[in-house]
């Protein structure tokens, strides 16, 4: 069993988490910051390498859908991006499926995280991404989990 690779992908950064190889737990890995929004082929080759080289069989990418459910403006650019990393997998003879999934909150889930953990507000940059994916990555395997468990 591989691991899972769970992304917060924002404007000028994308949060990246991983799973550990039973699929339970989710742990934040690294932010990846680039220039401009539209800068993105480093952050995709990146990614592509984190994927080969932690053995990631699936990659979960939060969906910032509105919410009432609707898809705005950073969710098309969430399924753009997911999208571009398909391709990028692809070219790179990675046979890794990648998934969107419903982000709403995690964010502010995340930063209420920092919050408790004393972080102050002028770091949590540093690791509010990162903590994001995590949490979107942990919600996935839940719900998955709690799927595969009423069958």
């Amino acid at each position: 069993m591989g691991r899972l690779m769970g992304l917060d992908f924002g404007s000028k950064t994308v949060g990246v988490a991983l799973s550990d190889e039973l699929q339970v737990i989710a742990s934040p890995v690294e932010t990846i910051t680039r220039d401009r929004e539209s800068k993105i082929r480093p952050t995709l080759r990146r990614l592509s390498d984190i994927a080969a080289l932690k053995d990631v069989e699936l990659i979960v990418v939060g969906d910032p859908v509105n919410m009432d459910g609707s898809s705005g403006e950073r969710s098309l650019k969430s399924r753009e991006f997911a999208e571009n990393l398909r391709y990028r997998l692809m070219q790179d003879g990675l046979n890794i499926e990648v998934v969107m999934y419903d982000e709403r909150l995690t964010t502010i889930g995340a930063d209420e995280i920092l919050e408790e953990a004393n972080v102050r507000a002028s770091e949590r940059k540093t690791y509010i991404d990162k903590i994001a994916a995590s949490l979107i990555l942990e919600t996935f395997m839940k719900e998955r989990n709690n799927n595969d468990a009423g069958r």
